[in-house]
């Protein structure tokens, strides 16, 4: 398993990262016409190029040898000691065999080294992952509904408290 920094060159690998995980994931608890409208919104090229051209979120891609199986992104928030982790997948294949721990836990190392005392993410309150964040030490803050063009994000906002 390598960890990586992504950048640039690696914006359609994660493109299709995220059209190969979003499917099987997401298809059991949102619509399909949501899944494409949040693939066209979030992770389109010219969206992921410019989140790393203009170092909006920090990319990490996973790799099995070769094969890339996974990325995560994160960023800044307006308070220092606060980090967000916006992004963590893995392919379906792969769940279980520690992609995932090791993806986060590289992101809990380089945010502490940033200053980062806590980290949060938002995750879909249906979504299977919640137990994996629960494993990982998060809990949950606060319950949110976010619009999303025609639709609504209905997440858990989690915290790791990291000190």
């Amino acid at each position: 398993m390598l960890i990586r920094q992504a950048n640039v060159n690696d914006v359609e690998i994660i493109r299709q990262l995220a059209e190969d995980i979003w499917w099987p994931n997401y298809s059991p608890i949102i619509s399909a016409e949501q899944i494409s409208f949040m693939l066209s919104d979030r992770y389109s090229s010219e969206v992921l190029r410019e989140q790393i051209e203009q170092k909006e979120q920090t990319y990490l891609l996973t790799l099995d040898g070769v094969r890339p199986v996974g990325f995560a992104a994160y960023g800044p928030t307006d308070d220092d000691a606060i980090y967000r982790l916006h992004k963590l997948y893995c392919l379906p294949s792969t769940h279980g065999k520690g992609f995932g721990k090791a993806l986060l836990n590289r992101v809990i190392a380089q945010v502490k080294q940033l200053g980062a005392t806590t980290l949060e993410l938002n995750v879909h309150r249906l979504n299977p992952a919640k137990t994996f964040y629960d494993k990982m030490g998060f809990e949950i803050a606060y319950e949110i509904d976010i619009p999303m063009g025609d639709y609504f994000l209905n997440d858990y906002v989690m915290r790791k408290q990291l000190t």
